[in-house]
C-alpha cells in the first residue's frame, strides 16, 4: 500500500516536472521555470500540486508538434501585440457611436410624441440645437 502511494507521488511529481519544462515561458505564472523545478524536486507533492493550482497558467494551449517543429518558435497568437486590437477597439467606438445616436433619436420621437399628445392641433417644433 505505501508502495502504491509513494509511486503514484513519484508519477505526479514526474508528470509536473515535464510539464514545467515543456511549458512555453509565457504560460508560467508568478516565478521562473528554474525555481519552478526546483520547487517541484524539493517538495514533491505539495510542489506539484502548486504548480497545477498556481504555477501554470491554463489559459489557451497551443499545439507547438514535435521538438524541431518551426511551429514552436513562432509568437502566440491573440498576443497583446496583435494589429487587430486596435480595429477592434475602433469598431467597438463606433458601434458605440451609432448607439448613441440611435437613442438620440429615440429621445426625440419621445419628446415629438408627447407634444403631439398635449397639443394635438399645434405644429410639431422645430429640431432644437442641443
Amino acid at each position: 500500500m505505501y508502495l502504491l502511494i509513494s509511486g503514484l507521488g513519484l508519477m505526479f511529481m514526474i508528470f509536473a516536472l515535464v510539464d514545467i519544462i515543456r511549458a512555453d515561458q509565457s504560460m508560467i505564472r508568478y516565478l521562473d521555470k528554474p525555481i519552478w523545478i526546483i520547487i517541484v524536486i524539493l517538495l514533491p507533492l505539495i510542489g506539484s500540486v502548486l504548480w497545477f493550482v498556481i504555477g501554470r497558467d491554463s489559459g489557451q494551449t497551443a499545439e507547438l508538434g514535435s521538438f524541431g517543429d518551426p511551429r514552436r518558435r513562432e509568437a502566440p497568437r491573440g498576443s497583446a501585440q496583435s494589429p487587430h486590437s486596435q480595429s477592434t477597439t475602433e469598431r467597438e467606438l463606433a458601434a458605440l457611436e451609432r448607439e448613441i445616436e440611435h437613442q438620440n433619436q429615440e429621445d426625440r420621437i419621445r419628446r415629438l410624441e408627447a407634444h403631439l399628445r398635449a397639443h394635438p392641433n399645434d405644429t410639431i417644433p422645430k429640431k432644437s440645437e442641443s
